[in-house]
């Protein structure tokens, strides 16, 4: 006979198992730009062609390429969805390093 927490244990490995390897889990009420609420509770699905552009922008704006209000328009135009500049600033700071601090 198997105890609840054994059960619940085996439920969420289970669950685990469905959940594509993409999603990511959701921290905030706030939904990060390329990705949508998934039918999983509790994920966010990827949307990768938001995520592409995003990647192209943000390479440009760290390479000095362009602006941030130049990349907020950029990706609006190209994806429909806002972003502010200090979103695209703190996703920059984030993946490629602060801006105008690279050595």
């Amino acid at each position: 006979m198997t105890s609840l927490g054994g059960l619940f244990v085996q439920l969420q490995r289970y669950d685990m198992l469905m959940i594509p390897d993409s999603y990511v889990r959701r921290s905030s009420s706030t939904i990060p730009f390329g990705y949508r609420i998934s039918n999983v509770e509790g994920y966010l699905e990827p949307i990768e062609e938001e995520l592409k552009i995003l990647k192209e922008v943000s390479e440009s704006v760290y390479s000095g390429e362009i602006s941030l209000g130049v990349g907020v328009d950029w990706l609006e135009a190209e994806t429909g969805r806002s972003i502010s500049r200090v979103g695209l600033k703190k996703h920059v700071d984030k993946v490629y390093g602060r801006l105008g601090k690279k050595s």
